[in-house]
């Protein structure tokens, strides 16, 4: 069953066979309702999409005030000058911004949702394309409005404020390639439930797969933390690449990190690159050559996007280009 609006109380009590009554006390007080029922209210909610809204009273009486924002992580510095950028934009349209993680967990992403549009979210913006069918039906059946950020999708995925992860990782390893490297190795971001980093992987195999005389060495998935990197490297330098491209800058210092100790020097005996341009690029040692994101442009985009589909007006999506960034990190490859 589709509605044209959002599910209401009502809908999940005619199609559990309740009263509104019993639907508000086993969402209130489910102690107090049978288990059998609970379940069967349960399975009518999770059909329709239902999501109870206690923020839905005062929105009904006046313009919106509050969006949400689900990101991966707050731990790792890649979100901090879109987000901020999100926040401020709305902050100047008098909106306020509630901020819930996942830690990558696809099924932690719909409890999110949920629990911000209880919380009285009227929009959403959300990271990536990539959702088990379960939050795309919710998303769809409640009618949420919502813009994704930090990729892009195909037409008709929705709207969103991103770059072409793929693409960028490309033109990174290209710019590696050029320099004279043919092992390449990569140390890429755990790529289950992060389309980000599955299309970063398939962007360094295409331009190896282009270069004649170049080989893949190896790629190893990492968390985005520097000690995990630093155990990715040690995995990696097994086959001896002269070049080893990051999924992300985190992931790229802990390599430059772990080869210093192990005495690798970098560039001279391997080149490292990294992806985002945050502030860890800048303080490695070398500095680090990466992918500028434009986070702050994106940021603002995404916020405005949502704000004129929460006003009813018409949006379109922004797509954003990276940049090759090149510092110390990277060389020819000794002869």
């Amino acid at each position: 069953m589709t509605y044209n609006q959002p599910p209401t109380i009502d809908d999940v009590a005619k199609a559990a066979g309740v009263s509104t009554a019993t639907i508000s006390r086993a969402i209130n007080d489910p102690d107090k309702v049978a288990k059998s029922t609970r379940d069967r209210i349960n399975t009518a909610i999770d059909a329709l999409g239902y999501t109870p809204h206690f923020g839905a009273r005062a929105m009904a009486s006046s313009r919106f005030k509050t969006v949400g924002a689900v990101i991966p992580t707050m731990a790792n510095a890649m979100f901090a000058s879109g987000m901020q950028a999100f926040q401020e934009a709305l902050s100047e349209a008098g909106v306020t911004l509630l901020v819930a993680t996942t830690g990558y967990d696809p099924e932690a992403e719909l409890r999110q949702i949920r629990a911000l549009m209880m919380q009285g979210a009227a929009g959403l913006m959300l990271i990536g394309t990539e959702r088990p069918e379960a939050t795309r039906r919710f998303l769809e059946l409640r009618n949420v409005p919502h813009v994704l950020a930090w990729a892009t999708g195909p037409e008709g995925s929705g709207l969103f404020a991103g770059f072409d992860n793929r693409a960028a990782a490309q033109e990174m390893t290209a710019h590696v390639l050029a320099k004279g490297h043919r092992k390449i190795a990569m140390i890429a971001g755990e790529s289950a439930g992060n389309d980000r980093a599955r299309e970063r992987i398939a962007g360094v195999r295409a331009a190896v797969a282009a270069c004649d005389g170049a080989e893949l060495v190896g790629i190893v998935e990492s968390p985005y933390l520097l000690e995990r990197a630093g155990d990715a490297f040690d995995q990696i330098w097994q086959h001896r690449p002269t070049a080893i491209i990051g999924g992300s800058d985190v992931l790229a210092a802990g390599a430059v990190v772990r080869a210093r100790h192990r005495g690798i020097d970098v560039p001279g005996d391997v080149s490292v690159t990294g992806f985002d341009d945050i502030g860890l690029s800048l303080v490695s040692a070398p500095a680090l050559t990466t992918v500028r994101v434009p986070q702050i442009e994106m940021g603002r985009a995404a916020a405005e996007i949502l704000l004129a589909k929460l006003d009813g007006k018409d949006a379109a999506s922004a797509v954003f280009e990276t940049q090759v960034v090149e510092r110390g990190s990277l060389a020819a490859p000794r002869s």
